[in-house]
């Protein structure tokens, strides 16, 4: 996996590979150099080689990769993302391409089989040209891990507000820029954004210009994901772009209402006013609008999280997401 220092994918990377380790799955991991990430693998007993996995001029990374694939002599090389797929030599294992956004198919050649995360990436790539049987619907999972709710008080917010959280990367696609407009239209609201990326500055000049410096809390990259989830009340998801969105799962694993914009991801997996909201992208109106009724309606709310909980227990928890995984090697094997 040669992602990049934080995001969703990267963290899911981390996930995957530490189900696969509890279920008895024999696997070593290449990965770019992350201190915390390989410490997080390591601690789960998966062994860690660290390559640059850089740019045309890194001629090292796939000799490096043939030989760990020499001495480790895997049966499946799982490559995640499209740097890593265009990368791995090709051997007597099979390699399984990992698909979680519109990639160019150009990146995947030496792969045998694709693994994607919504049946729209599916489609995609079958319309490619690659064939129906080698391509395959394999959604996230997500892993709760009770914490205690972060204190108000750490985060110099006040008791009793309403509070949203917003989980991502500061990055346009997110469209958190929509997210603050959106907040300047509910008053007495407060915003935690919890990550990192391009935008934070941007983010932060538009919070300070339009008044709302006072109710939004920039967090940074986070590892306690379950204790903010714990202390929010409304989980929001704006992004413009989502292939898929693990944020709409750990809402429904946390017990908490979602709101979200109608991106590919969330509009694919959410069941509109049954169990989360969706709204138009780029529109600070109907986001506000969806808050709003979210937060005013208190028994709205626990139907909507209560409706989100029983969609993660029936379909996306860490025994069902791993089942697939299983599955899945189990047929490129055959």
């Amino acid at each position: 996996m040669a992602g990049a220092p934080q995001g969703g994918a990267e963290t899911y990377f981390v996930t995957l590979t530490q189900a696969l380790q509890r279920r008895g799955m024999v696997q070593a991991a290449a990965i770019r150099s992350h201190p915390e990430r390989r410490a997080a693998l390591e601690a789960a007993g998966v062994p860690v080689t660290e390559l640059r996995l850089g740019g045309p001029l890194d001629l090292r990374s796939p000799w490096r990769l043939r030989a760990l694939a020499r001495r480790f002599r895997p049966d499946i090389c799982l490559t995640w993302m499209e740097r890593a797929s265009a990368r791995m030599p090709r051997g007597p294992y099979r390699i399984v391409g990992r698909i979680g956004g519109y990639y160019k198919p150009k990146y995947f050649t030496r792969c045998d089989h694709l693994a994607c995360i919504t049946p729209k990436l599916v489609e995609r790539m079958v319309g490619f040209g690659w064939p129906a049987e080698r391509v395959h619907f394999l959604p996230n999972f997500s892993r709760v891990v009770p914490q205690p709710p972060v204190s108000r008080a750490e985060v110099d917010t006040p008791e009793g507000v309403p509070l949203l959280l917003a989980l991502s990367r500061l990055h346009r696609n997110k469209a958190l820029d929509v997210l603050l407009r959106a907040l300047e239209r509910l008053p007495g609201v407060h915003l935690w954004l919890a990550g990192e990326g391009p935008e934070r500055a941007a983010l932060e000049a538009q919070a300070a210009a339009t008044g709302l410096t006072e109710r939004v809390r920039f967090l940074g990259w986070r590892q306690d994901r379950s204790a903010l989830l714990a202390a929010c009340d409304v989980v929001v998801f704006p992004s413009r772009q989502e292939p898929f969105g693990t944020v709409t799962l750990e809402a429904w694993a946390h017990g908490k209402p979602l709101v979200a914009a109608a991106a590919d991801g969330p509009a694919g997996f959410v069941r509109h006013g049954e169990d989360g909201l969706l709204v138009a992208i780029d529109s600070a109106e109907d986001l506000s609008d969806a808050l709003r009724r979210v937060l005013e309606d208190p028994a709205y709310a626990a139907d909507l999280a209560r409706a989100g909980e029983v969609r993660y227990r029936a379909e996306f928890t860490e025994e069902a997401g791993v089942a697939r995984w299983l599955g899945l090697f189990r047929e490129v094997l055959s």
